[in-house]
């Protein structure tokens, strides 16, 4: 899949063509210089209202979540827009995770995190891990990413 790539100064805006839209004003990600720069990332597929691993009522609320299949789901959605922007998981270099959850999550996010992030051949970047009262789509995990550009 193509990326859309535009100048914009001293900074290039990356699209994913596979990575799920935006929910707002934002692109997937931006280069500048050597770093990569990704915006928050969540669970969600493209062209998709579902969410994987969110069971929602009628109003919409959220009725109940796997935190596992969101992670893994986010994990995903994050791969694709390195790979869509040149770099590879391999690349990164630092993470932000945002919970809604702390408590509840952690042990399990914390878990998969280890699956993904730490070990040998894996990227082992710096982390930080922030609960939130709430993020804007009704999931329970984001992850705000910076690599090295490839």
């Amino acid at each position: 899949m193509q990326s859309v790539i535009t100048n914009e100064s001293m900074s290039e805006t990356i699209e994913s063509e596979r990575a799920p839209e935006p929910v707002g004003a934002f692109p997937h990600a931006k280069r500048v210089g050597d770093l990569l720069f990704l915006s928050g990332i969540g669970p969600r597929v493209r062209g998709a209202k579902e969410i994987p691993g969110v069971m929602l009522d009628p109003a919409g609320n959220v009725v109940s979540y796997d935190i596992e299949t969101q992670c893994r789901a986010v994990f995903e959605n994050v791969r694709l827009v390195l790979e869509d922007a040149g770099a590879t998981w391999q690349d990164i270099i630092d993470v932000t995770v945002f919970l809604t959850n702390m408590k509840k999550d952690f042990p399990i996010y914390n878990r998969l995190y280890a699956e993904y992030f730490a070990g040998p051949g894996k990227p082992n970047p710096t982390r930080t891990t922030i609960e939130v009262g709430a993020l804007p789509t009704p999931i329970a995990i984001e992850l705000k990413v910076i690599a090295a550009a490839g």
